[in-house]
């Protein structure tokens, strides 16, 4: 039985190598031109009566070929063979470029949502917690311009334990950032998403935590986040608002300060500043 639904899906997803901005179309002109100029170099160069004995009807070629001219058809045949090998080098970069990272979805739709999302707004974001988190994943399916800047002021869970057993800055905030940001495969965010469930000292830590943690001892902590950027192809950038530790502090309604993030959200006394 006809599938009509089939049939439709594929010819949407071969037109999207046509659409504006993939830089498809340019080179496939460019090939095509390099074909015409090859064939016509060679009808020039042998002459219409050597297409004959292949059973080919060029003789309507006569009338543009004129007498045989050897040293011009040799000049069209190089400009064909040039721009075939042009066409040819840029359309594969074109598309390999894009699909370097990923092996399991179709090119065109990578090269397209690449080449569509590089045109995109770019936009600044700053914040922390899930609402940021929440936000770049909206964003990325509109522009890959991104800028988030996330807070590091996070005292509890997984980020706070690291935090105090290895001075660095709390991860955790960060993490959630950057696999929102993600574009990468769904093991890989769920694997950096994963946190310990047994353990006396792993329980409770997310892996993607870890992973940071090990990566700012390496190699520190700008250029971890930007290693661990690479792994998950993020769309964007995800920078910490200082690298400087800091902690948080407020002053509730009775004059008294409260340090820390985890301390802050517990307070049952009004916060006034």
């Amino acid at each position: 039985m006809f599938n009509y639904r089939l049939l439709q899906s594929k010819l949407q997803s071969i037109g999207k190598w046509l659409y504006p901005g993939l830089g498809i179309k340019r080179w496939l002109l460019v090939f095509l031109c390099g074909l015409i100029l090859f064939f016509w170099g060679l009808a020039l160069f042998l002459g219409p009566e050597a297409f004959n004995s292949l059973s080919l009807r060029l003789q309507s070629l006569e009338s543009y070929i004129g007498e045989r001219s050897a040293e011009y058809g040799i000049f069209v045949l190089l400009s064909g063979i040039v721009l075939l090998l042009l066409g040819v080098q840029r359309l594969f970069r074109s598309v390999s470029s894009s699909c370097s990272l990923w092996h399991d979805r179709r090119s065109v739709e990578v090269l397209f949502n690449r080449r569509y999302l590089e045109r995109g707004p770019k936009i600044v974001a700053i914040g922390g917690g899930t609402g940021l988190s929440t936000l770049l994943r909206g964003l990325k399916e509109y522009t890959s311009n991104i800028t988030a800047v996330v807070t590091v002021t996070d005292d509890g869970g997984s980020s706070g334990r690291l935090r105090g057993e290895l001075g660095i800055l709390p991860p955790g905030d960060i993490r959630a950032c950057l696999l929102a940001l993600a574009d990468t495969e769904p093991l890989m965010e769920s694997l950096f998403g994963y946190r310990f469930r047994r353990g006396k000292t792993l329980e409770g830590h997310s892996f993607g935590n870890i992973f940071i943690a090990a990566m700012t001892d390496i190699l520190g902590f700008e250029a971890a986040l930007q290693e661990f950027s690479k792994v998950l192809a993020v769309r964007g950038r995800v920078l910490p608002v200082t690298l400087d530790n800091i902690r948080l502090i407020a002053e509730d309604e009775q004059g008294k300060l409260i340090y820390g993030e985890t301390n802050i959200s517990l307070s049952k006394v009004p916060i006034k500043r």
